[in-house]
């Protein structure tokens, strides 16, 4: 790294700073409009509600004299904590090409190293994740991963869906409501006393990360049959505009219910302002593409490498 540059760890007094940074460094324009949202949701440590483990964090900025140039975020795996993750790297636009991404990359593979990792993954750590990788279009961020030793492991994708009216995003849900309420199905927005039930659910049908991100959620919309919950999807677990994730026991598919949880969310999002949502992560594209017409836009590579 340059000698005009200098590593320090990261302070609270220099988050404001650090999300200045990234309104600036995060080049594409959805990821730079929530940098305070993922800055303040990647630095969340600790064990969150559903899961099954803890989360330990250290981030680490590039300093230019007083300002801060450079970020990295890293924390250790829910699933597995033998594995870190590299949650966030950024450098300002005007000091790339100086070794300061190189740098911070080192300094923060060191630290999860001192937190008993053994392998670094350039992958989302969820429940708590901004991407599910880096996307193919930050492609400084790609180079550093190849000339640092990563190895690509897999690709994954968003899709995004069209929140602006007369999207089929926003198409009524009331029609397929009355369908499943003839039979015996009701439909609702969680509330805080339905959140623990729910998380019970998300971790019995899914996984435990599942229901930690379910309880992060801005908005949780649910199904039930005769008091037993059928289905669940949420959004802004992750950030804002993320749909995500949702879940329908294995009992009640085929009866539309997933369709109207996801519309229902979809709607929420365009209230609050959303003119479109990403469906982060995603597994089933003909679902999403054929109830809410989302169409795959982001894509990512996904990395790690053995200390």
């Amino acid at each position: 790294m340059d000698h005009a540059y200098q590593l320090a760890e990261l302070t609270p007094d220099r988050v404001p700073d650090v999300v200045a940074l990234c309104q600036v460094a995060l080049d594409l324009p959805d990821d730079a409009a929530e940098a305070e949202a993922i800055v303040g949701r990647l630095r969340h440590p600790g064990p969150l509600i559903g899961s099954a483990g803890e989360r330990r964090t250290t981030g680490w900025v590039a300093l230019s004299g007083p300002d801060v140039v450079g970020v990295v975020l890293g924390s250790t795996g829910y699933g597995d904590t033998a594995v870190g993750h590299v949650d966030l790297i950024a450098v300002h636009p005007d000091h790339r090409r100086h070794g300061i991404g190189r740098e911070l990359l080192a300094r923060v593979e060191s630290a999860l190293a001192g937190f008993g990792v053994g392998a670094v993954a350039l992958v989302g750590n969820a429940p708590v994740y901004a991407w599910p990788g880096i996307d193919v279009r930050y492609t400084p961020a790609i180079c550093l991963a190849e000339a640092s030793g990563y190895e690509r492991q897999t690709v994954a994708w968003n899709m995004t869906a069209d929140l602006t009216p007369g999207s089929l995003a926003l198409a009524p849900t009331a029609p397929a409501e009355a369908r499943l309420a003839s039979a015996g199905v009701a439909v609702r927005r969680a509330v805080a006393a339905d959140v623990p039930g729910l998380v019970e659910f998300a971790q019995e049908h899914f996984g435990p990360g599942w229901g930690a991100e379910l309880s992060g959620s801005a908005g949780i919309h649910f199904a039930v049959r005769d008091g037993g919950v059928l289905g669940f999807a949420c959004w802004g677990s992750s950030r804002p505009s993320y749909f995500g994730p949702m879940g329908t026991a294995a009992a009640a598919r085929g009866l539309g219910v997933g369709g109207v949880l996801l519309r229902r969310c979809l709607q929420e999002q365009h209230a609050a302002g959303l003119t479109a949502a990403q469906i982060g992560w995603v597994g089933p594209v003909p679902f999403y593409s054929a109830n809410s017409g989302a169409r795959i836009e982001r894509v990512f590579f996904l990395y790690r490498r053995q200390l």
